[in-house]
């Protein structure tokens, strides 16, 4: 597990795709007030809020951030808009979602970008105020399947060749390991539709996602019981465009084809917010 060189091979052998950009408790931006209320949620006269709460989830190697101008979108149309941190240290663990699904009234949209897929997946399981779940370059895992699993269904992905593993250890004495991508592959792999130099600022901060979160098996998909929408695209060297086709047609999505890379939300914020919009209409009356 030490061994960088050995990490490398495994990943490569497993067929590893990042997840980006998930739902969690931990630190979270937040675009409103902690139930999800402003001025344009106002209740109408029936007591009824106009506009459901978006709820936004990363995935691997990004923050919270890279929903921004996404974000910026949202809250002109009226919407609330929670950008959640995600810990990317497993997906049952970063379910803890809940805790911050728990501080909004009313109903509920969940976004998850990559990894995030995953986590909303499990952490909209059994809330009724869930109303849709949009995935953007997302995992729609089924039960007992892992990120790393489905991401070596098809080829195509060049993640494996461009991660950075850094191994460490943990309070009980156990090593782990983060994954990271390098810096100077980080547009090419990651973002490559990005102005190079806020893809430089995005693989400067990125955040590292846990191997074993890669690796951990979903035991809950929230989409067999509620609508979804996915945004695929096509250009994406991360989660191979086939991969993501294969799991939106599973899950009978409303499905967006886009060419662009993994990091859309940065680079088509304004048909990211229209996907969103459409779930939100389509699904609270």
């Amino acid at each position: 597990m030490g061994n960088i060189k050995g990490v490398r091979s495994r990943l490569v052998t497993g067929g590893l795709a990042a997840v980006t950009a998930g739902l969690v408790v931990g630190a979270f931006a937040l675009s409103g007030t902690a139930t999800g209320a402003t001025e344009g949620d106002a209740a109408d006269g029936t007591g009824k809020h106009r506009r459901p709460t978006i709820v936004l989830e990363h995935g691997a190697f990004a923050d919270g951030s890279s929903w921004n101008r996404v974000t910026a979108e949202l809250k002109a149309d009226g919407y609330p808009v929670i950008a959640a941190a995600n810990p990317l240290r497993g997906p049952a663990s970063d379910a803890a979602l809940r805790t911050v699904l728990g501080h909004v009234d009313g109903p509920k949209i969940l976004v998850g970008h990559s990894y995030g897929g995953n986590v909303i997946s499990q952490a909209a399981t059994d809330d009724p105020q869930v109303k849709a779940l949009v995935y953007v370059a997302g995992f729609l895992p089924a039960p007992g399947e892992s990120a790393l699993e489905l991401t070596g269904k098809y080829p195509g992905s060049t993640l494996p060749g461009a991660l950075d593993p850094v191994t460490y250890q943990q309070a009980d004495g156990s090593t782990a390991i983060d994954l990271y991508i390098q810096q100077d592959k980080f547009r090419q792999q990651f973002a490559a539709d990005v102005p190079a130099g806020e893809a430089a600022l995005m693989a400067a901060a990125q955040r590292p996602i846990a191997q074993a979160a890669l690796e951990e098996k979903a035991t809950t998909a929230a989409w067999k019981t509620k609508p979804s929408w996915d945004i695929v695209t096509t250009r994406d060297l991360n989660i191979p465009a086939a991969v993501q086709c294969f799991m939106a047609e599973r899950a009978h999505a409303r499905t967006v084809e886009v060419a662009a890379s993994h990091s859309v939300a940065v680079s088509h914020p304004h048909l990211v917010a229209d996907v969103i919009e459409r779930a939100a209409r389509a699904t609270v009356r």
